[in-house]
C-alpha cells in the first residue's frame, strides 16, 4: 500500500512560478517511477514528467521540456516539480502517481 499527498499548488500569475510537492509513504521499491500528471478541465489527465527512484532518470512531456524540473529527495521519500514560465494553458489539477496509487491532487490555477 502506497499513500501519496500532493502540495504546492495556487493561484499564480502566467509567466510565474510554482514548485509541489509529493509526499509517498509505504511501499516504496527503488526502481520504479513516480511521475506528475495533471488534469485540465474537459480533458483527459496526461503525464507531464516522471522520475526514477534510483536513478533519478526523468522524462518531460513536450509541454513541459525547458519550464518544469522533476527531483527527488529520497531520504524524504519526496518528489517535487519545479515549474516555471507558467501560462494558463498549466491550468489543471495536478496528480502524482506510483504503481497505480494516486493523490488527492493540488490545483495550479495560472491567471492574470
Amino acid at each position: 500500500q502506497v499513500q501519496l499527498r500532493e502540495s504546492g499548488g495556487g493561484l499564480v500569475r502566467p509567466g510565474g512560478s510554482l514548485r509541489l510537492s509529493c509526499a509517498a509513504s509505504g511501499s516504496i521499491f527503488r526502481s520504479y517511477t513516480i511521475g506528475w500528471y495533471r488534469q485540465a478541465p474537459g480533458k483527459e489527465r496526461e503525464l507531464v514528467a516522471d522520475i526514477r527512484w534510483n536513478s533519478g532518470s526523468t522524462y518531460y512531456a513536450a509541454s513541459a521540456k525547458g519550464r518544469f524540473t522533476i527531483s527527488r529527495d529520497n531520504a524524504k521519500n519526496t518528489v517535487y516539480l519545479q515549474m516555471d514560465s507558467l501560462n494558463p494553458e498549466d491550468t489543471a489539477v495536478y496528480y502524482c502517481s506510483y504503481q497505480g496509487f494516486w493523490g488527492q491532487g493540488t490545483q495550479v490555477t495560472v491567471s492574470s
